[in-house]
């Protein structure tokens, strides 16, 4: 089965980079229906690494569903400014492991306004049981895509060099060397 999804996000490529490649964004467009937590030493990360990261699927954000592999990559050889991240992970145990094949590509770049493209597409197979997940998937992908459209226009990035960027990180090139401390918001 196929499910694709083209969004205009209200930020810039940028920030939807940065939140496209955490982990917290995962567990906020998935929210209310699911949850994710790490099976790993170290819990989630806060930018996903590349490579395969066991996580535990909690329906309704309370009820075990199974165990999966986030198996990310980020695939190169693309067009100039679009960046891409694929989780070509799937599911272990659970309900959802009626999935036997699992790609996931997600892919931001730059519109003309300075807004941001976002593409989405989902590859998976369940056997005999493709008609009667398809719709339940492509449903939850439209609640992903709704989710990142409201979540958009909260994004920022901050490069690294920027004054927001310093004072964030507690430090001011005018202190010389001296610590500030910077009250968060």
């Amino acid at each position: 089965m196929r499910v694709l999804l083209k969004l205009t996000l209200d930020c810039t490529p940028d920030a939807a980079w940065r939140a496209l490649r955490s982990p917290a964004l995962l567990r906020e467009v998935v929210a209310p229906w699911l949850d994710f937590s790490s099976l790993e030493a170290g819990g989630l990360p806060t930018t996903w690494p590349e490579g395969p990261h066991r996580v535990r699927a909690l329906a309704f954000r309370r009820f075990p569903a199974g165990e999966e592999i986030v198996d990310v990559s980020y695939p190169g050889g693309l067009p100039t400014g679009v960046r891409m991240l694929r989780d070509g992970g799937g599911v272990l145990t659970g309900p959802l492991s009626v999935f036997d094949r699992w790609d996931h590509r997600m892919a931001v770049s730059e519109l003309p306004d300075g807004r941001t493209l976002y593409r989405d597409q989902l590859l998976a197979g369940a056997g005999a049981w493709d008609l009667v997940a398809w719709y339940p998937t492509w449903a939850f992908w439209q609640w992903r895509g709704m989710r990142l459209r409201q979540l958009a226009p909260g994004w920022s990035y901050d490069p690294p060099g920027t004054a927001d960027a310093e004072a964030a990180s507690g430090t001011d090139p005018s202190d010389h060397g001296r610590e500030r401390f910077v009250r968060s918001q």
